[in-house]
């Protein structure tokens, strides 16, 4: 699907926002709602695949075919579609840790994704977690599908959430060799249409030519079932990073050891195998993400970081340069940047990056290479993690 310009995308949210508007008034108005109901189902399925999923949950009560039409798993995923060119139906979920010693709390914030390109106010909620968090227990987010985020608890528990329709499913006990410690990432099989969650564990080495060699075990639970499947271990010993979800695969930075290159590991869903995807020639690399559908890295200079684009997946010579983020004033120099933590959280039409260094939120401006601090609140805590997701009605209960 070709990106909207920013024009349409405005068009299109007020025409949202208004539909939204009418449509919720429907139950102080019996004739606003007889007019709408006797349209043909069809173009009313159409009107409300167009509405964020707050005015749909609210909309489940105008009628009985309208709680089934919303409810309809089909019906999920034709306002998903409809929702993802869109920046307003983006949400950026931080979660806060208030101390790094115990006793801890966490606390989960979402924000608008658009109002971070915006003149104003960051629009933000609290996040209602779903689970009650041991005060002793540390908890992270490893990553989101369709609106679906995967969570793990360092007590061994882990779940898939939705929080805009305020739903989630545990997963079942997962045993690594070792009791080593493992990642999760999280993605859509698109040819047995299910969801798979993945962990990764390195745990096994053997000394060649006087270098410890890792192996990697890799497990998969496919949503609806009740139990992991283990891959042949994978021959790369360090996965850098969660594995991030692109076109029916997950896709991680890895190296066969400490001092080997780093390159792009792709597990494809359908052939449950692995494969390597090649860096375009560039510096240290810093960061692996995925915006838009589409593979993104970070690589850095000494007074620079640039961000790549795949723009065909799996074609190395499709790797193009997008955006050049100077240090210019204000940001700590990249020169320090094996020290720095720096990550690309959104890419906007118009080229406005959203990064994260060093737990402090900006956002880069290409065109006139300006910086602009996003003032978020807590952003001061000395924990803080950050994952993008879409709103939608996916449910995580199969």
């Amino acid at each position: 699907m070709a990106p909207n310009s920013d024009a349409d995308e405005r068009n299109d949210v007020a025409l949202s926002d208004s539909l939204a508007v009418t449509l919720t008034s429907l139950s102080s108005s019996s004739i606003k709602k007889r007019s709408l109901l006797t349209l043909p189902f069809d173009l009313v399925v159409e009107i409300l695949s167009l509405l964020p999923v707050k005015s749909l949950m609210q909309l489940r009560c105008v009628c009985k075919s309208w709680k089934s039409l919303i409810s309809d798993p089909k019906f999920a995923k034709k306002q998903l579609r409809a929702s993802m060119p869109f920046t307003t139906h983006h949400h950026l979920m931080l979660t806060f840790l208030d101390r790094l010693d115990r006793p801890s709390k966490f606390s989960f914030m979402a924000y608008s994704l658009s109002s971070f390109f915006a003149e104003g106010t960051t629009t933000t909620m609290e996040l209602e977690y779903p689970l009650i968090i041991n005060q002793t227990s540390f908890v992270q987010c490893a990553g989101s599908c369709h609106g679906i985020l995967c969570f793990h608890h360092d007590q061994g528990v882990s779940f898939l959430w939705n929080p805009s329709i305020r739903k989630f499913t545990k997963l079942p006990p997962l045993e690594i060799d070792g009791d080593s410690p493992f990642d999760l990432s999280f993605g859509y099989d698109n040819f047995s249409d299910s969801y798979k969650v993945v962990a990764v564990s390195c745990c096994k080495f053997s000394v060649i030519n006087g270098i410890r060699v890792y192996k990697t075990q890799v497990k998969i639970h496919t949503l609806g079932t009740h139990s992991w499947t283990e891959m042949q271990d994978l021959p790369f010993g360090h996965i850098w990073e969660t594995g991030k979800f692109i076109s029916g695969t997950i896709n991680w930075l890895a190296s066969k050891n400490w001092r080997s290159p780093k390159v792009i590991l792709s597990l494809d869903f359908e052939k449950e195998s692995c494969r390597e995807l090649l860096l375009p020639d560039l510096g240290g690399v810093l960061d692996l993400e995925m915006f838009k559908d589409c593979l993104w890295i970070l690589s850095h200079g000494d007074t620079f970081i640039d961000i790549w684009l795949m723009k065909e997946f799996g074609n190395k010579e499709s790797w193009t340069k997008v955006v050049r983020v100077p240090n210019n004033g204000g940001i700590e120099s990249w020169s320090y940047v094996s020290a720095l933590y720096v990550s690309a959280l959104y890419v906007s039409e118009d080229d406005q990056v959203l990064l994260d260094i060093n737990q402090k939120l900006v956002i880069y401006n290409s065109s006139n290479g300006t910086f602009k601090d996003c003032n978020i609140q807590n952003i001061n805590c000395p924990w803080m993690k950050r994952d993008v997701y879409i709103e939608s009605l996916i449910s995580p209960c199969f």
